[in-house]
This record gives structure tokens, C-alpha cells and sequence, in this order.
């Protein structure tokens, strides 16, 4: 069985933040390569993710995940899957605002960045349907209902 490396780097502080351990049992979860692999997993504040989500995507505002891939120059071979930028406050306000556990929708966010380094992604309807499913796959088998189930459907946390 193949392993994700997981390096913690926080930048934010806050009493409902996953620990190093959980955040790294969720990205080996979620990785499913057949080679060891590397990954950091950045907690950030809302003015950092709204800067790297406008410097990298164009997009203004923050965002809960940004994922960036490593990509390697040609001929260079390194184990490293690439960096995951989670928003804390953004992680924390969503459960709140879709009655989800907050450690619940941090291990989706977890999970839903490593796919994307992974080159799976949510633009077209077929790739959201392939992603969506492995992700709910994947958080069945840590213990956590569907992400996308409707606030009405998903039990009480």
C-alpha cells in the first residue's frame, strides 16, 4: 500500500482545527496512486486564500481549498503530489451554514484536494460525477455520511 507523506504547515490557530494525525489519515485515504507521494496540507486565513485564490484562479474572495499540483520539469523525477491551501474560518463557516460536522466537511475538503491532485476534477458534469462518487466513497469508508446529501436528508452532528 503506497503513501502520502503529509507535511502540516499552520498559519491560522483556532480550537476546531483538525490535528496533524487526522489530517493525514484523510489524504492517504484519498490517495490512490501506486507510489509513495508527499503533500502539504497549508491552514490558512481568509486574507491568504483570498490572495492566492485571486493571484492563481482570478477569482476574488477566498475559497475553502486550493489545490496545486507539483508538476516537474521535464527529466526530474520527485515523489511530490503538490500543496492543498485550506481556509479555516471558510472551512468552519460552510459546516455551520450546511449543518455539517465541522471535522466531517474537513476531511471532504482534505479528501476532495487530494483527488484534485491527483487530476481528477469537477468541470464538466461526467468528471463532477466520477469525483463526486470517489468522494463519497472514499468519506463512507472514514466514517462520514455523503458531502452532497441535501441539510434535510443528513443527520443531526
Amino acid at each position: 500500500m503506497s503513501e502520502l507523506i503529509t507535511d502540516v504547515q499552520r498559519a491560522v490557530d483556532g480550537p476546531d482545527l483538525p490535528d496533524d494525525r487526522a489530517l493525514t489519515r484523510w489524504a492517504n485515504a484519498a490517495w490512490l496512486q501506486d507510489h509513495d507521494s508527499e503533500v502539504t496540507i497549508r491552514l490558512v486565513d481568509v486574507a491568504e486564500s483570498a490572495d492566492l485564490n485571486q493571484q492563481y484562479r482570478g477569482k476574488s474572495g477566498p475559497t475553502n481549498v486550493l489545490s496545486f499540483p507539483f508538476e516537474a520539469p521535464a527529466g526530474i523525477t520527485v515523489p511530490l503530489a503538490g500543496d492543498l491551501v485550506i481556509a479555516a474560518d471558510v472551512v468552519r463557516n460552510e459546516a455551520g451554514a450546511q449543518n455539517k460536522a465541522v471535522e466531517a466537511h474537513w476531511a471532504h475538503m482534505v479528501v476532495h484536494g487530494v483527488l484534485h491532485l491527483q487530476g481528477y476534477d469537477h468541470i464538466d458534469h461526467d468528471d463532477a460525477e466520477v469525483m463526486e462518487s470517489l468522494e463519497i466513497r472514499l468519506l463512507g469508508q472514514l466514517g462520514y455520511a455523503n458531502p452532497y446529501e441535501s441539510e434535510e436528508t443528513e443527520p443531526d452532528s
